[in-house]
């Protein structure tokens, strides 16, 4: 679980990170990162519940998936309309959505844990995840899967599922290492994990980590207004000293 002392930290980090050069893109997405570095990275993490008011955030975040990754998403070739449509079907009363942002507070990776509609299996829910490519190699799809499943843990859910095709050996690589069970099918695989009931410790992480999560997108957005407070007028005026000036009578 997270440890409150890194918590702090990580919230003092947020501030400064808008204000730090960018770093260059990830030229290994499909790298591991050490064991430390790993751990650290999935303990720092914040991960925010996404409600409705977020809808479109969700759509651009799903856009931008390369056409194999969207193939690797939803098991089809999904094309922009076909984005359009899931996004708008999102219930976000029934089902939950979890997101981690960059600095800019872009969307660079969600979950979505969708509950049976089926009243028989009502204590069963479906996982799915994305990440954008230039944030991969991070952890991020494990992460999102811990929060994911201590989330379902606390809201009564015994057996999370996961459909995958069986090419997307990343997502299926992750059922396992949870200790979930994977079931091949030709091209397509599932993955089901007994999920043990909550308790204190479950309670009360989710309700640390949401509050972290909360408070880091806090940081973010106040940074990002100063920052566009600072950046854009000093960008205009550049601009308006550099254009030429029209000509006098």
């Amino acid at each position: 679980m997270v440890q409150p002392k890194d918590l702090l930290k990580a919230s003092l980090e947020a501030g400064r990170e808008l204000f730090r050069h960018p770093t260059a893109p990830d030229t290994a997405p499909h790298a591991e990162p050490t064991p430390a570095a790993h751990h650290h990275a999935l303990s720092l993490v914040p991960i925010r519940a996404i409600g409705p008011s977020e809808r479109e955030r969700v759509a651009r975040h799903l856009l931008h998936l390369e056409p194999q990754d969207r193939y690797l998403r939803f098991g089809y070739a999904a094309t922009d309309e076909h984005i359009r449509r899931y996004v708008s079907g999102l219930d976000f009363d029934r089902d939950d959505i979890f997101g981690i942002y960059n600095r800019k507070l872009e969307l660079i990776a969600m979950a979505h844990l969708a509950y049976a509609v089926d009243p028989r299996r009502a204590s069963c829910a479906e996982f799915g995840v994305s990440v954008l490519p230039h944030a991969r190699g991070r952890g991020y799809g494990a992460r999102l899967f811990d929060r994911a499943m201590m989330h379902a843990r606390n809201q009564g859910v015994t057996m999370i599922f996961i459909h995958a095709l069986t090419e997307n050996t990343t997502m299926l690589g992750i059922a396992r290492k949870a200790g979930a069970t994977v079931v091949r099918d030709g091209s397509e695989s599932e993955a089901h994990l007994s999920l043990s009931p909550a308790n204190l410790d479950t309670h009360v992480s989710e309700l640390v980590e949401q509050q972290f999560a909360e408070a880091d997108y806090l940081v973010k957005s106040q940074s990002k207004r100063l920052h566009d407070l600072i950046v854009r007028p000093k960008a205009a005026d550049e601009g308006a000293r550099t254009a030429p000036h029209s000509a006098q009578d």
